[in-house]
């Protein structure tokens, strides 16, 4: 099935490049957790991206990840069967495996986002106001 929504397709690339709406400091997409949640077992990725059919499970999220055994294991080798990673964001560390040989999807929700401190007085109001010297 191939997904084709042009409006919800266009909005959503572009808020993946950072130029959509969103009133929140510091907002990066993160393309971990959404592989996470939308192809937890890595199927999507796996027809895709053929050089990556030997990893199991979600790990294929994060093959940089994985021990040298399990890339070999599964027939990559990183820079060269398979590209390296060209950034790893802090924020992905959560859902990296925490063990070798660990799950890579060891999901946990956080509470709501915390507000810098230096926002913390700009309620919704501030962001849709006119206003702006508070």
């Amino acid at each position: 099935k191939v997904d084709y929504d042009v409006c919800s397709n266009y909005g959503n690339w572009l808020y993946t490049a950072g130029i959509g709406n969103d009133p929140r400091d510091n907002r990066k997409f993160n393309m971990i957790k959404q592989g996470l949640d939308y192809d937890g077992n890595g199927d999507y990725v796996r027809l895709w991206v053929p050089e990556l059919q030997g990893i199991k499970g979600a790990a294929i999220h994060t093959p940089w990840a994985l021990s040298s055994a399990a890339l070999s294991q599964a027939g990559v080798t990183l820079g060269e069967t398979y590209p390296g990673p060209v950034v790893t964001a802090p924020e992905w560390g959560r859902h990296l495996p925490q063990r070798p040989g660990g799950s890579a999807h060891a999901r946990g929700r956080r509470g709501p986002a915390q507000m810098p401190a230096q926002h913390k007085d700009r309620g919704i109001d501030f962001y849709f106001s006119r206003k702006k010297d508070a």
